[in-house]
């Protein structure tokens, strides 16, 4: 089981997101992709560390993997949901912004919520808790491309 000082940073972690999803900010092509790229270095560490932790104890079975990758398929089709809600236009200078909306973060609710039933499905039926802060991680880096790619798409068309 996780200490809690680690859900305590995973939550901050996740507040911090939403946050900046919700102020307006030039939308930066290249720029955009550093964040998903941190996260996806520590999901990816630490679901790593995570299963090699696992199997020392418990033998690991395909439904921890299955719900994962579930999961994480999940995360990047809220992603996509998020760009929609996401307002992106040229200011009077030229220069391209976003800001995310209510229904934003009505979807990145909806997203952590998801992910929590999955980490709790998993506990449940197998008792692994690969599901933690370290899948939230990259739950959040497989979100945020998704989203960011869709909106360089919408963002490219103006």
């Amino acid at each position: 089981m996780e200490s809690t000082s680690a859900y305590t940073l995973a939550a901050l972690v996740v507040a911090f997101v939403v946050f900046r999803q919700l102020r307006t900010r030039p939308f930066r092509p290249v720029g955009s992709l550093v964040a998903p790229a941190v996260f996806g270095v520590l999901g990816a560490a630490g679901l790593a560390f995570g299963v090699a932790s696992v199997v020392k104890f418990h033998p690991l079975t395909a439904l921890p993997i299955v719900l994962l990758g579930a999961s994480l398929a999940v995360a990047a089709a809220l992603g996509a949901a998020r760009a929609r809600t996401v307002n992106v236009w040229r200011d009077s200078s030229g220069r391209l912004l976003r800001k995310g909306t209510v229904r934003t973060t009505g979807l990145w609710l909806l997203s952590f919520a998801v992910h929590l039933a999955f980490g709790l499905w998993i506990d449940h039926a197998d008792g692994v808790g690969l599901l933690g802060t370290a899948s939230l991680y990259a739950y959040i880096a497989i979100g945020l491309s998704a989203q960011h790619l869709l909106l360089r798409r919408r963002a490219t068309a103006l």
